[in-house]
């Protein structure tokens, strides 16, 4: 099918991806991107310079051949480190020995993509063009230059993977019969930072994910390859504590010593950061239809934006590219089908993710300073070790488990948590969770509730 025309809106991972899956298949494909060229100028200050990246992730990069490359600048992080507000450390690990998610630099693995985009000869980049308008029955797309020339592209088909604001989503929302809603978070974020010991070093320890969960707030670090940690606090925009009542400086280092008090000495100046930065919104979009008229899709954080409490934005927008590359192979290049496979097939999923994303917030903020919920997972833990048939964990399901769709993780991991309700209140639970009474019941209880629920 080679002479089809394509053109990506979007030049960050998920379009990059995108577009070496197209072109592998044969397709032109033209790249364009808003922003500066990241490997020429720096476009991530002020935002996260790493992210979390998982199996899900790593099945794609390891396809077009990256994965091996990418991980030797990432690293592994096998649990949580749960910081108590008195100081006290726990752990919570991930999943089985071995298990982890991965920190990545966000700006790192979209370099290392542009330039596997740029080795294809099916690929033209573009940078520094901005979509200024899309017609969704030809797909032809104008772009403005930063000397204000329009540049108009005609293409066979389309995709818009330019992330949470997408302007492509912007543009079709006066389409006939096209859902869309954008609902926000009560938290917004300010980006805080972990300088590195002056040997290099990482001031806390490196292979963790670390957390400090205050119920309706938290803040978190994420190890970086230069020693550095980035850091996030998430906090309610309104009430008490929030980002609307902390304006005096006095009372925002009340706040930071009284919450985060064995990270006062580790981060960078908190107080001022924190005085200086605009908090950013968290927010989901829940769209439908991803294709429009067989000619446009939406692909990525264009599609379904979600919250990052699960780690999982970009992993998601990878297995979309993963999906589109099954079908196109499926469906012969028959776009018709292909659009229509594809949305039908990722909506759900896509749906699946956010919900799963904003309980997390719970459990990370909240749950996982709890000794019962530390306990929970101790006794979740033991019996998928024992009978790994009957349960895998839902966080394994969803982070470690790739064959296993978002949308069956979030189904099977309701029925778990109803089982182990019911365990949590057996008596005396506390001392007795590594009980083989326990392991016992809760065999009996989750065969019933998967005999039941199939």
């Amino acid at each position: 099918m080679t002479g089809r025309t394509f053109t990506v809106v979007g030049g960050g991972p998920v379009g990059s991806l995108l577009a070496i899956s197209l072109a592998r298949h044969g397709y032109k494909v033209g790249l364009y991107e808003g922003r500066p060229d990241s490997r020429k100028t720096s476009i991530y200050q002020g935002r996260s310079i790493n992210i979390a990246l998982s199996d899900r992730g790593w099945a794609s990069l390891e396809k077009i051949g990256i994965g091996a490359e990418a991980k030797q600048q990432s690293i592994p992080m096998y649990h949580r480190a749960i910081h108590g507000v008195d100081g006290e450390m726990s752990e919570l690990p991930y999943g089985q020995e071995g298990d982890a998610i991965w920190s990545v630099s966000r700006g790192g693995i979209n370099e290392q993509l542009l330039d596997t985009a740029e080795e294809e000869p099916n690929i033209t980049t573009y940078f520094e063009l901005r979509l200024m308008d899309i017609d969704f029955e030809t797909a032809t797309t104008t772009f403005r230059s930063k000397s204000a020339d329009e540049l108009t592209v005609a293409a066979d088909f389309a995709f818009g993977a330019d992330g949470a604001n997408s302007k492509v989503r912007r543009l079709a929302y006066g389409l006939h019969r096209f859902s869309y809603s954008q609902t926000y978070m009560p938290q917004c974020y300010i980006e805080l930072n972990i300088p590195a010991n002056p040997d290099g070093s990482h001031r806390l320890e490196k292979n963790a994910l670390h957390i400090w969960p205050r119920k309706d707030f938290m803040l978190i670090a994420l190890p970086n390859p230069d020693g550095t940690f980035t850091c996030t606090l998430f906090l309610n925009y309104s009430g008490d504590p929030s980002f609307e009542s902390l304006t005096e400086r006095s009372a925002v280092e009340a706040f930071f010593t009284a919450n985060f008090a064995d990270a006062m000495d580790l981060l960078e100046d908190p107080v001022d950061t924190f005085m200086q930065r605009t908090a950013a919104p968290l927010f989901l979009v829940n769209v439908f239809p991803w294709s429009f008229n067989r000619k446009v899709g939406l692909i990525g954080d264009a599609a379904h934006a979600i919250v990052p409490f699960y780690g999982q934005g970009m992993n998601c927008g990878f297995e979309d590219c993963a999906e589109l590359d099954v079908l196109i192979g499926k469906h012969n290049h028959d776009w018709d089908q292909i659009f229509a496979a594809y949305e039908n097939a990722r909506k759900p999923n896509g749906d699946a993710i956010a919900e799963l994303s904003k309980r997390n917030f719970v459990e990370m903020s909240d749950l996982s300073g709890d000794p019962r919920f530390q306990i929970r997972k101790k006794i979740e833990a033991k019996f998928s070790d024992c009978h790994p048939e009957l349960w895998t964990p839902l966080y394994s399901m969803v982070t470690f488990s790739p064959d296993i769709p978002y949308s069956e993780a979030l189904r099977i991991g309701d029925i778990q948590n109803a089982v182990m309700e019911r365990i949590m209140a057996i008596p005396g639970i506390d001392k007795d969770w590594d009980k083989p009474f326990v392991m016992d019941r809760l065999f009996d209880l989750t065969s019933e509730f998967l005999e039941t629920r199939q």
